[in-house]
């Protein structure tokens, strides 16, 4: 679905924060991207989905190619039509809104009333508590409704591929287990996701793949478990069979 190829990304004039970078995401799979903070996770996601001139960033060579289209050439707006939809870091759901309005808004683009309603039906089935707090002022649900909601927001858009950034960031043991679940759901329902995080445990249960980025460059890939295996081993200094234990990497 998603191939990517020499990717080098640059902040300002000289920062350097990703040194040909290649991956893929395979059709309706999910590729967890792992490595500790400034490895260029988030650079990563915003070369992915057009918002690097947000943060003062430039894709300076290599391609993104998404099916027969080209990423690195389209602006942010245009790569959401083509159904690439992320949710960033920190959540940013619209506090001061319902968690209904922000549902909608998350649909706006969708012609099709019929899309939008489909849509709005996987969303409660995925999250029912959403459906519950419907009327309520998005500001006052607690983080792990929050990121639920901005989860839900994105799927509103019908994205064939989803960007979720540090997803379980700040959340109990519990909601991350939530979050892990959805996404497990999510891609069985036919929706490929990339998944950037730095709980490894939860990022390595539900993907197919994975990589290790490390200082801008991929210093791991393949089949999540292998990658497991060879974070123990290669960074961790542990015995390959106790990944099970991979918690954190910061």
């Amino acid at each position: 679905m998603l191939t990517i190829r020499k990717l080098r990304v640059r902040y300002g004039r000289s920062m350097n924060a990703l040194h040909g970078v290649d991956l893929d995401v395979p059709d309706d799979g999910v590729l967890a991207v792992l490595g500790a903070n400034g490895a260029g996770k988030s650079t990563l996601l915003r070369a992915i989905s057009g918002t690097l001139r947000l943060h003062r960033g430039l894709v300076t060579a290599g391609t993104i190619q998404y099916g027969e289209t080209r990423l690195d050439r389209l602006d942010a707006a245009q790569i959401v039509r083509h159904g690439v939809v992320g949710v960033p870091e920190g959540r940013q759901i619209f506090a001061r809104m319902t968690v209904a309005e922000n549902l909608r808004a998350g649909g706006i683009a969708v012609k099709s009333a019929a899309d939008r309603a489909a849509a709005r039906r996987r969303v409660d089935a995925l999250f029912p508590l959403l459906t519950e707090r419907a009327n309520q002022r998005a500001g006052l649900l607690s983080g792990g409704e929050q990121q639920m909601l901005a989860i839900g927001r994105a799927l509103m858009a019908g994205p064939k591929l989803l960007l979720l950034d540090e997803p379980s960031l700040g959340l109990a043991p519990k909601l991350v287990e939530r979050i892990g679940e959805a996404i497990r759901e999510i891609h069985a329902q036919g929706t490929a996701v990339v998944l950037v995080e730095q709980n490894a445990a939860m990022a390595l249960e539900v993907a197919d793949q994975a990589v290790v980025l490390a200082v801008g460059s991929v210093a791991l890939s393949g089949a999540a478990a292998d990658v497991a295996d060879g974070v123990h081993q290669h960074y961790l200094g542990a015995p390959a069979q106790e990944h099970k234990s991979l918690a954190r990497w910061s």
